[in-house]
C-alpha cells in the first residue's frame, strides 16, 4: 500500500448510531463551548472509536463525552 491509509467503511445503521451519539454528546457540552469546531472534534472522537471496533451507542457517546474536558481546557 505504500503508506496509504485505508478509510474504514461503516454500514448505514452504524452511521445513524454515530450521528445520534454525536447529537447526544453535544447536549453534554457547556453552552459556551458549543461550536462547529467542538462538534467536529467530538465527531472525530466517535469516528476513531468506531474504526477501533466500538460500535454500540453507549461506547460512542462515551468516546465523545470523555473529551469534553479536553475541549474546555483548550478554551481556558
Amino acid at each position: 500500500m505504500d503508506g496509504a491509509v485505508s478509510m474504514p467503511q461503516f454500514d448505514p445503521e452504524l452511521v445513524c448510531t454515530m450521528r445520534t451519539a454525536l447529537e447526544e454528546a453535544m447536549t453534554k457540552v457547556p453552552a459556551d463551548l458549543v461550536t462547529i469546531s467542538t462538534k467536529a472534534f467530538l465527531a472525530e472522537c466517535i469516528l476513531k472509536a468506531a474504526a477501533q471496533g466500538h460500535t454500540n451507542y453507549a461506547d460512542l457517546v462515551a468516546a465523545a463525552t470523555d473529551h469534553i474536558q479536553t475541549i474546555a481546557s483548550m478554551f481556558s
